[in-house]
């Protein structure tokens, strides 16, 4: 049997149900997968809570997008894949499950010597992260100030924007700051007289913003730093975005991502992938939870107990 976690009203955390189906058959161009690690994202409780639009529920509805596993079975049609094979699922629907049906336009191989956790860990922090900075134009030589950089996605931003040659500062909250200094980032405490921290930081000015914060400190900080609001860009208050003049990239934002952008978020998994096999790249894991207790992970992931992802185990 199938066990998958699913919602049939929105709602904190105790609305999440654990359920069984019988075992899933991949049908033409598809592949089933055992999973093995399932990544646990913001836009999974947003989903949960109805904070993020979505359509009305009519029928049981799971989470999540970012998987990796081991396929099982191969769907009519199904070349250059065979079972056995190690996978990372890119854009999967409802891969909070113990097993999952994924079209192969979506597989990614997973390395051999990265673990099942750490690739289920990439798909939406590094494919963000590294389309935002592709987007607004980061370059070697350039200053970035990262709001929200301890959080998944500021992790891989300051990564990202180091390969690329920019000098990053990362704001956070003081018990995260050394974490944001191990990846090569000036860290800066949030609060009062954050603007003048960051003007004692770097006194040759920002040249762009990545805002994972959306805080109103933050908002401000940026347009009194950066006078071009093109180069500044957020992924979490896009709803604003446009009234506000900066770009937005989801994060609620009206706008559908573009082909390109859909494009840099694959090439980042890739990246992210490649880096953490010959040692360039880091994830953080913060927290373990069997997935039948994907409520109790929603509940210390939203409360903010946990730095780095939540993974949810089939297994455990």
């Amino acid at each position: 049997m199938q066990t998958v976690v699913q919602y049939t009203r929105f709602g904190g955390p105790e609305v999440l149900e654990v359920a069984e189906y019988p075992d899933p058959t991949p049908g033409e161009g598809k592949v089933l997968i055992d999973v093995r690690a399932v990544g646990v994202n913001p836009i999974d409780w947003k989903l949960r809570q109805g904070i993020r639009p979505s359509d009305p529920i009519e029928k049981p509805r799971r989470l999540g997008n970012d998987v990796s596993g081991v396929i099982t079975k191969l769907g009519e049609g199904v070349d250059g894949w065979s079972v056995g094979d190690e996978v990372v699922v890119r854009g999967a629907y409802g891969a909070y499950a113990s097993e999952l049906v994924a079209s192969v336009g979506k597989l990614v191989r997973k390395p051999a010597n990265v673990s099942f956790e750490d690739a289920a860990a990439l798909g939406i922090p590094a494919g963000t992260a590294y389309q935002a900075l592709a987007s607004l134009g980061v370059g070697d030589g350039d200053v970035l100030l990262i709001h929200g950089a301890s959080g998944a996605v500021g992790q891989a931003a300051i990564q990202f924007a180091k390969q690329r040659g920019a000098t990053v500062v990362g704001t956070a909250s003081a018990r995260n700051l050394d974490r944001i200094r191990e990846l090569g980032a000036i860290a800066l405490e949030y609060g009062d007289g954050l603007e003048e921290r960051v003007r004692e930081a770097v006194p040759r000015g920002l040249d762009y913003v990545l805002d994972m914060a959306g805080t109103d400190e933050a908002l401000k900080t940026s347009f009194d730093l950066v006078s071009d609001r093109s180069h500044i860009g957020t992924i979490v208050v896009g709803a604003k975005a446009a009234e506000l003049g900066i770009k937005a990239w989801s994060g609620g934002s009206p706008v559908p991502l573009t082909e390109e952008e859909e494009a840099l978020r694959a090439e980042g998994l890739e990246a992210a992938l490649a880096g953490l096999a010959d040692g360039t790249f880091q994830v953080e894991i913060g927290a373990r939870y069997p997935l039948r207790d994907a409520a109790e992970a929603h509940r210390a992931g939203q409360a903010g107990e946990v730095r780095g992802k939540i993974i949810l185990d089939p297994a455990g």
